[in-house]
């Protein structure tokens, strides 16, 4: 079982690699998150990012696919849900152009999440957009192609 944390940053990592490009605004949220909350202490951020990327890289949308699973699978807390939730509307808007391929994600996301879309508009009123049913519900309809991401770097040089 992935432990909260890693689940958290799986969940940025993912948000940012389903529309097949990680911009480097993805990138600075997950420096930021790292240096100002303290939900990665005790895992190295980089090194498992780069793990994930490996992965996605030799997986592809398969990698996408089992990171559902994982929340589906998760035990969370209701303020847990809604903390992976709101680190997921922040990922995609991070770079300021949302596109459909995210939202449709982020929808994924939410059907694998066990509390009500009350609990998560309470805690989060801007998020209503990302609760509404798709419009399209044809799983063929996936841009998950297989593409490849570099090695990503969160340190400080």
């Amino acid at each position: 079982m992935m432990e909260t944390n890693e689940l958290y940053l799986k969940t940025l990592f993912c948000c940012s690699a389903c529309d097949g490009e990680i911009a480097p605004e993805e990138i600075s949220l997950v420096k930021k998150i790292s240096r100002n909350e303290t939900i990665f202490s005790g895992i190295n951020v980089e090194c498992i990012i780069n793990q994930y990327v490996e992965q996605i890289n030799k997986l592809g949308k398969v990698f996408l696919k089992e990171y559902l699973n994982n929340i589906a699978d998760a035990t969370l807390s209701d303020e847990e849900q809604i903390k992976l939730f709101e680190l997921a509307i922040k990922m995609i808007e991070a770079d300021n152009k949302i596109e459909y391929s995210e939202v449709k994600f982020i929808k994924k996301i939410r059907s694998n999440l066990s509390i009500s879309d009350n609990i998560i508009l309470n805690a989060l009123p801007d998020s209503e957009e990302y609760l509404l049913p798709d419009i399209i519900s044809d799983e063929k309809e996936d841009n998950w192609s297989d593409i490849a991401f570099s090695p990503i770097k969160i340190t400080p040089d």
